[in-house]
């Protein structure tokens, strides 16, 4: 269930980005932030932890901040999986994009789970 949660959370963060970056980010319609976050959340249990595996030095010594690049990069990934109907512009806006995405999912279910925990 949570799971689920965090898909609808994440679709719903991607198409408040769409609207508000229009030319940076594009997708086709809820069905394509569905399908692109079940994707991302995919690539996030199987391709995530290999690359912060391989690049846990470089990640130690920025203090995790290097995390951010790795979550771009899994963006991008989703970007070329689903093809013309979820795309984003430059690799730049992929960053702000996880950024904005990581503290919205770190407010979001912080909220829904401490209410839900009592």
């Amino acid at each position: 269930m949570r799971w689920m949660l965090g898909i609808v959370i994440n679709a719903v963060l991607f198409m408040a980005l769409a609207g508000y970056f229009e030319n940076e980010i594009y997708l086709s319609g809820f069905g394509a932030a569905l399908g692109a976050s079940f994707i991302l959340s995919i690539l996030n249990v199987l391709v995530k932890p290999v690359l912060i595996l391989l690049t846990l030095p470089v990640t130690v010594l920025s203090l995790g901040l290097f995390l951010f690049v790795i979550n771009a990069i899994t963006l991008m990934l989703t970007d070329s999986l689903m093809g013309s109907s979820f795309e984003i512009s430059s690799f730049g806006m992929a960053l702000l994009t996880a950024i904005i995405m990581s503290v919205a999912n770190l407010i979001i279910q912080n909220t829904l789970l401490r209410k839900s925990k009592e």
